[in-house]
């Protein structure tokens, strides 16, 4: 007896159905593809019960002919392929042939659809993939597709859905994307009669944005555009001291596609390397436009992962794209102050509970009247007579008049016309500008305090003189200037981390630190960075030893950075020392002057602004 049987059509579809719907959001994300495809500019989501029993969605794109209705829900049947050389260039969202078959295996459908040219629309109802009405309808141009009882012929996969609210946030997210993928459509999510989301469809990626994170999200982005060979990249990064605890607010599209990808996450990343703290994650908005040719998005049944042909071509577009945004970004952080609150008066309120009561008519009638017949006040006589007896202030003396000056006597001779002497010529020296600044001073010994137009600028001395020597540092194409100590200083290390110092001893040498194995975890310093105290030498080579362990995996130059960042960190100035006052200004021009002085190196803003509109509403001057 044969163990191996082919299996039925229906439990072949229903199988295929598990790998391109997964939950409700899977069926709306198929279904705002198409409608794409089809050239819609407005699409319209709507669904009840987080979509598992009613979720329908209508565009206005081309529609269908009577004869494609039907055909459309055969597997493996699209308009978007003809022949295996145009798997080769994808440029379209879908392309298998496979959701609208795999969407009515597994529920009830309705499809209404019409093209311009077409009289009257199409009808068609099916149950569970299978025909069971069909018939012509009035509709506008354009496909209207219902969805109902979704996993009514699947009880396996109904007992693994979430619930209602969780799969309602599911679609919300896929709606999101969608509209982020194309700002030129417009689209309209109505979650159990409530609109939750709406895009005017203005082809702006910001106006997207704005509707789907909101203000505040939106003010803190950074535009990033730049063309690198084949490569076109656009959208939105977040600034660097807007920076999140995780990835969720990352959103990658190629070519129009929403897709997850760790290549592009780490090229983004990257672009942030020395300028966000540690723990921290950047958000964006980006989308790359690639030739079809170089891409292949036949890798995942729910087409979310993509294949590069070109691996480092696309990091470095990514990177350097963003990077170079983030280096032209003006402006610099600032100060956040929460506005505050008029407390209630409660005693007023007790003492007084119908103060703030409106009136009606007929109450403010009575009021009005009472006001009117009320006596007013009449001044005393003394007080009237006070005011019309009242002296009149004396008048000032007026001035003499002036005398004539005596004419000059006739025996005063007119003295004798002196020669005209040229002055010299005068040559224009070039003088210093004036800064556009004031220094006011210092607080706490940590904040110098500057003054530059409406605003007052709190600069971190040593978030700012960290930054500038870690830039110092990296720019140096040869090795750190070192000193030799006069008595080598031991530190004691962990075995681990001691063997990759001695591991690396080359590379700290290149860093003008100098190390010797002195036994039990523990190393010889015998010299130092020329910017680093002896005292910072233990500490020092602790967080080096840390950085070599985590980064012996990292390429050469994101090692190095780490080192930097060590030996710029232990040189800079330290809060709470006192500054003098040359240096302090030196700080302060090398900060206001540069564009790259912005973060330190763990992502520190180096400077915020406390503008004058925040400070007078602080004192309810505004």
């Amino acid at each position: 007896m044969s163990l191996i049987r082919q299996l039925s059509p229906h439990v072949a579809d229903l199988i295929a159905a598990g790998e391109v719907v997964e939950r409700p959001g899977s069926v709306v994300k198929e279904l705002l593809e198409n409608a794409v495809d089809a050239g819609a500019r407005h699409v319209t989501v709507e669904i009840q019960n987080g979509g598992m029993t009613f979720l329908r969605v209508t565009d206005d794109g081309c529609g269908m002919a009577p004869d494609d209705a039907e055909t459309a829900f055969l597997r493996h049947a699209t308009s978007k392929l003809r022949e295996a050389e145009d798997l080769a260039a994808i440029s379209t969202m879908g392309f298998r042939g496979e959701a609208l078959a795999a969407i009515a295996s597994v529920s009830r459908i309705d499809l209404l659809t019409r093209t311009a040219d077409a009289g009257a629309g199409t009808s068609v109802r099916l149950e569970g993939g299978t025909v069971v009405e069909r018939g012509d309808a009035g509709c506008p141009v354009g496909t209207t597709l219902i969805v109902r009882d979704l996993f009514y012929n699947t009880p396996a996969r109904m007992k693994f859905m979430k619930s209602d609210s969780a799969e309602s946030a599911r679609i919300a997210a896929v709606v999101q994307q969608q509209a982020l993928a194309h700002p030129e459509v417009a689209v309209r999510l109505l979650r159990d009669g409530q609109e939750a989301l709406s895009t005017p469809g203005d082809g702006q990626l910001s106006s997207a944005i704005y509707c789907v994170f909101g203000r505040q999200f939106a003010r803190d982005l950074v535009e990033v555009e730049s063309r690198w060979e084949k490569f076109t990249l656009r959208g939105f990064v977040t600034r660097p001291a807007a920076t999140r605890g995780n990835r969720g607010a990352q959103h990658f599209f190629v070519c129009g596609r929403p897709v997850a990808s760790r290549l592009l996450a780490s090229a983004l990343e990257q672009a942030y390397q020395n300028q966000m703290t540690a723990g921290r994650f950047p958000g964006c908005v980006l989308s790359l436009e690639m030739p079809p040719s170089l891409l292949d998005v036949n890798v995942h049944p729910a087409k979310t992962e993509v294949r590069f042909l070109k691996e480092r071509d696309v990091f470095d577009a990514v990177h350097y794209g963003v990077l170079g945004a983030l280096n032209r970004t003006p402006g610099r952080p600032e100060m956040e102050l929460k506005p505050r609150q008029t407390p209630k008066n409660p005693v007023k309120a007790a003492q007084n509970p119908a103060f703030f009561k409106s009136m009606d008519a007929a109450q403010y009638r009575a009021f009005a009247k009472t006001l009117s017949e009320a006596p007013r006040p009449v001044p005393s006589p003394e007080a009237v007579r006070q005011v019309f007896e009242t002296p009149a202030a004396p008048k000032r003396a007026s001035a003499p008049p002036p005398q004539p000056v005596p004419a000059p006597a006739e025996h005063f001779a007119a003295p004798a016309a002196l020669p005209r002497v040229e002055p010299p010529a005068q040559t224009a020296l070039p003088m210093p500008e004036a800064p556009s600044y004031r220094v006011i001073g210092e607080a706490l010994d940590t904040y110098i305090l500057v003054e530059q137009g409406d605003a007052v600028l709190f600069l971190d001395k040593h978030a700012a003189h960290e930054r500038i020597l870690f830039e110092r540092l990296r720019a140096a194409e040869s090795d750190l200037m070192a000193q030799t100590l006069i008595a080598p200083v031991p530190v004691q290390l962990e075995r681990e981390e001691a063997a990759a110092v001695l591991e690396h001893a080359a590379l700290l040498r290149r860093f003008g630190f100098e190390v010797e194995d002195f036994g039990d975890g523990a190393v010889m310093v015998r010299q130092l960075p020329a910017d680093l105290e002896e005292a910072a030498a233990e500490t020092a080579l602790q967080a080096l030893a840390a950085d070599l362990l985590e980064g012996r995996a990292a390429d050469p130059q994101t090692l190095r950075d780490k080192l930097l960042h060590t030996v710029a960190c232990k040189a800079a100035i330290k809060a709470g020392w006192h500054t003098d006052p040359a240096e302090r200004d030196d700080l302060v021009r090398q900060v206001l002057t540069r564009d790259d002085i912005k973060y330190c190196p763990h992502g520190r803003p180096v400077c915020i602004t406390l503008t004058k509109a925040q400070l007078e509403r602080q004192f309810k001057r505004s």
